[in-house]
C-alpha cells in the first residue's frame, strides 16, 4: 500500500490554525488516528507519503525525507516516508536550483515553485491545496521502480 492521508490537518505549517484556537483540534487527533491505521494496517509492505508533520512528533520519525529535485523535478518540497518492509528510495536524477543573494549576503539556492525568499508560488484559491499536495511524477516512477519490483520479486516466490 502507498497511502497519502490528506495533510490539512496534519502538516506543521497549517498547525497554527489550532494553536490559535482558530480549528478545532480534535480533527488533528482524527487525522493523526487515520495515520496510524495506515500504518498498522495488517499489510505486509507499506508507504505512508507526508509532508513534514505532527506524525513526526506523536507517532513516530519517519524513515526517509526526500526532495523532488533529487528525482529530476524542477521544485523543492519535503514529502516524508515511513516505511514498513519496503527500501528507501534512491535518487534518481539531481536537478539544481538557481542561485538566490539574499539581503544578508548569504547564496542560497531556489527551484521553479518557489519565489527568491523561498515560499510556495502559488497564489491562494479554492485548489491551492490540491495542486500543493500533488506527487511530482519523478517521485512517483521511483515508488513504482523500487517498490514495484519489490513486489514483483515477492509474488513470484523469490522474497518472503
Amino acid at each position: 500500500m502507498v497511502a497519502h492521508p490528506p495533510c490539512t490537518y496534519l502538516s506543521v505549517s497549517g498547525m497554527h490554525w489550532a494553536t490559535r484556537g482558530l480549528r478545532d483540534p480534535k480533527v488533528t487527533e482524527d487525522a493523526l488516528e487515520f495515520a496510524r491505521a495506515l500504518m498498522n494496517a495488517p499489510i505486509h509492505r507499506i508507504a505512508i507519503e507526508n509532508p513534514v508533520s505532527v506524525i513526526s512528533s506523536r507517532v513516530r520519525k519517519p524513515d526517509q525525507i526526500i526532495q523532488p529535485w533529487q528525482f529530476g523535478e524542477d521544485a523543492s518540497k519535503k514529502p516524508c516516508l515511513w516505511l514498513k518492509n519496503l527500501p528507501p528510495l534512491k535518487p534518481t536524477g539531481i536537478v539544481r536550483g538557481r542561485m538566490v543573494t539574499m539581503p544578508n549576503g548569504k547564496t542560497v539556492e531556489r527551484w521553479a515553485n518557489q519565489c527568491d525568499s523561498g515560499q510556495n508560488k502559488l497564489a491562494p484559491s479554492a485548489d491551492r491545496w490540491k495542486q500543493r499536495s500533488k506527487t511530482y511524477n519523478g517521485i512517483a516512477q521511483a515508488m513504482a521502480q523500487t517498490w514495484g519490483n519489490e513486489t514483483r520479486l515477492e509474488t513470484s516466490g523469490l522474497l518472503f
